[in-house]
């Protein structure tokens, strides 16, 4: 390979991203760079200005004039952070996860239709033509948080949930079949018949392979939304992958009209339980059951929507 071929390569899909923009339909009023900002504040637990400054190399007085803009605009809210009162937190209104939502819905939207273009039998040599390229670069680097996408499932994502979730709680907590025909049964329910105005399911995709998921279904209570089956691949943990996928599920549950989200767990999923408490869930009740071949204790957490309303 030669340096021309870079080269010639690199203007071939510059070209070819350039016209998924037609007229900047994607990004209007926006620009790339203010849509990248939103994306990231819609996608990352961490809002921070220094943060965002580093998420996306940007410089400070750049992202000063785009963070102004966004609350002229009513996109955002600035305040101190509560960790340092010397950094600033930045996070979303409601105008604004409605502008991100739209943004994102375009960029689907174009994405589909360029890969709509490409038989259905060259799709897995492209994926695997992507991941090839992106893992020579890394130059064997750990991922981090921008190696990893969150999207809406393709066919086989949905037995991938049924199968991950199977295999690693039996790896990890010893977990019998009787976990594996719950997960089966949730995710046929879902299949089956879902609303996809208020029931919806994320897949965390790190270089081409999904490694995460999680639910949002309605539940038996009015008003009410119930997260389920959240899991990140341990190959993937460290990356904030559940932070991420817990927030896609509150800013929908919230967008949907959903007043109440609640989840059932164990208290042995330490990590999960500490990812919901950071969201603002409490623990409402809590119960030894005996289940999947184990003594365990399960729990009942719940978030108040209208509470935690930006």
């Amino acid at each position: 390979m030669t340096v021309q071929d870079v080269r010639a390569f690199n203007r071939f899909y510059t070209n070819l991203i350039g016209a998924l923009d037609y007229s900047r339909h994607l990004y209007a009023p926006y620009t790339l760079t203010e849509s990248r900002v939103v994306y990231e504040l819609a996608h990352s637990p961490r809002t921070d200005a220094a943060d965002l400054r580093a998420a996306l190399s940007l410089d400070a007085g750049y992202l000063s004039r785009i963070l102004n803009r966004f609350e002229r605009d009513g996109l955002v809210e600035r305040a101190p952070s509560g960790d340092d009162p010397r950094r600033t937190r930045v996070t979303l209104t409601a105008r604004g996860r409605e502008v991100a939502g739209v943004l994102d819905e375009r960029s689907t939207e174009a994405v589909g239709s360029l890969l709509s273009t490409v038989p259905a039998a060259e799709r897995t040599r492209l994926a695997e033509a992507m991941r090839t390229v992106r893992e020579i670069f890394s130059d064997g680097r750990r991922p981090d948080r921008d190696d990893v996408v969150l999207r809406e499932p393709v066919p086989g994502d949905l037995g991938w949930i049924v199968q991950r979730n199977a295999a690693l709680y039996a790896a990890e907590f010893g977990w019998n079949a009787e976990y594996e025909g719950l997960v089966a049964r949730i995710v046929a329910d879902y299949a089956e018949d879902h609303d996809p105005r208020t029931e919806r399911v994320w897949i965390a995709e790190l270089h081409g392979r999904p490694v995460g998921c999680v639910m949002c279904v309605r539940d038996d209570a009015p008003a009410t939304a119930r997260l389920r089956l959240l899991l990140v691949d341990p190959e993937a943990r460290g990356l904030g992958i559940g932070d991420r996928l817990v927030t896609a599920v509150v800013g929908f549950a919230r967008d949907a009209g959903y007043r109440h989200l609640v989840l059932w767990t164990n208290d042995v999923l330490s990590a999960a339980r500490r990812v919901y408490r950071r969201h603002g869930f409490t623990l409402v009740a809590e119960k030894p059951h005996h289940s999947f071949g184990k003594d365990l204790v399960g729990q009942d957490w719940r978030l108040d929507l209208a509470a935690t309303r930006e």
